[in-house]
């Protein structure tokens, strides 16, 4: 006769998982994806021109698929540095900027390591750090949701935090803190101070990678998902003194940019004409997005330098999300942030499509007011 196995259910086994990934829940958007006009997911609405993609699939018929790419995509990572003004060895490449958040977890965070983020923030950072079991100290926004500064500076201060996390602009809101703001807190932690730029193309204050040279202490992160528009591709990366960066590569795991997203990034930035014409026609959209919700009785938005807005209503956000979706409109739900009750946050997508949810919205409005 067998013995009884000493884990004899499912139930038992998953005992076994962290307790501080049990209390997670998975990242999933959740929205339909029959949808024709597609703004929840801040992506650029412009794909690889057709010539550019014919250009790609030849390339593609000379990698060799069974061979492992470079640790690191080391012409992808010397063409960012001349684009970016860096050193190259300070770049690390990921697969995505959202695996680069993992990484930072896995170097700098143990149980208890003190952790400073503002809210509301995009919520990977603070779900990495809960899975790490930091101590994280979170702080509120200003009343107008913008970033309280001051606080942070406080916060850092205070709690000797080894990491701080500013994203400028900010994931959900669109509001960017001013260069000496960001300066202030870099200048006053005792720990790394990441500076999340994903949305940095969109951006008229710039960025804080100039703070590299005067502070050790400062990591960049940004991605090619919003303004090159490679959200497909998966590509972000970190900038950071090569030093620094020598350390984190050690906690990443190998091989994780493939060989042909290397070679859709480098064709992408030789064509610097059009990523400029689409970052300034994207800019262009969003503040004709922001000026027409404005106008727009009962809707309240907040200004924005990313490529995308929030705005509530007096509707209920769940319903007036559905009936946007019933219309053919994706647009995101922004109630899981406590701060953000009643936000929903709209893309800046081509003009038909700004056209499609602005029309689908007035008609929600006005069927809620006739009823």
């Amino acid at each position: 006769m067998p013995s009884t196995p000493a884990l004899s259910s499912i139930d038992d086994v998953l005992t076994l998982i962290r307790p501080s990934v049990r209390d997670e829940h998975a990242y999933v958007v959740g929205a339909p994806s029959e949808c024709e006009v597609k703004l929840n997911q801040n992506e650029s609405p412009y794909d690889l021109p057709a010539e550019l993609k014919q250009e790609l699939a030849e390339a593609f018929t000379h990698i060799d698929a069974n061979r492992y790419p470079n640790e690191q995509p080391n012409e992808l990572r010397d063409a960012l540095a001349e684009r970016d003004g860096v050193d190259p060895e300070g770049i690390i490449v990921g697969n995505g900027s959202n695996e680069l958040t993992y990484t930072f977890g896995t170097a700098f965070l143990d149980p208890g390591t003190p952790v400073v983020m503002p809210r509301p923030m995009f919520s990977l950072y603070e779900k990495v750090a809960r899975i790490c079991n930091a101590d994280l100290t979170p702080v509120p926004p200003r009343d107008d949701l913008s970033f309280d500064a001051d606080a942070i500076k406080r916060a850092v201060v205070d709690t000797g935090a080894v990491m701080t996390v500013l994203t400028t602009p900010n994931n959900p809101t669109g509001l960017a803190m001013t260069m000496d703001e960001i300066e202030q807190i870099v200048r006053a932690a005792e720990g790394i101070v990441v500076v999340d730029e994903a949305y940095v193309e969109f951006n008229p204050a710039g960025s804080a990678a100039d703070l590299l040279e005067t502070y050790p202490n400062v990591v960049i992160l940004r991605t090619l998902s919003k303004g090159m528009g490679l959200a497909g591709v998966r590509l972000g990366y970190m900038i950071a003194r090569p030093e620094l960066a020598h350390e984190i590569m050690k906690s990443r795991l190998p091989f994780m940019v493939d060989r042909f997203s290397e070679k859709i990034a480098l064709a992408l930035i030789q064509h610097d004409d059009l990523l400029s014409e689409r970052v300034a026609a994207l800019k262009q959209a969003t503040q004709s997005l922001i000026a027409a919700l404005e106008e727009m009785p009962g809707v309240e938005v907040v200004p924005s330098e990313a490529n995308f807005c929030i705005f509530r209503t007096e509707r209920d956000a769940d319903a007036l999300q559905a009936d946007l979706a019933a219309s053919g409109v994706l647009v995101r739900n922004m109630g899981g942030y406590p701060e953000l009750p009643g936000y929903l946050r709209v893309s800046a997508g081509t003009e038909a499509e700004n056209k499609a949810f602005l029309t689908a919205l007035e008609r929600s409005l006005a069927r809620v007011d006739t009823a």
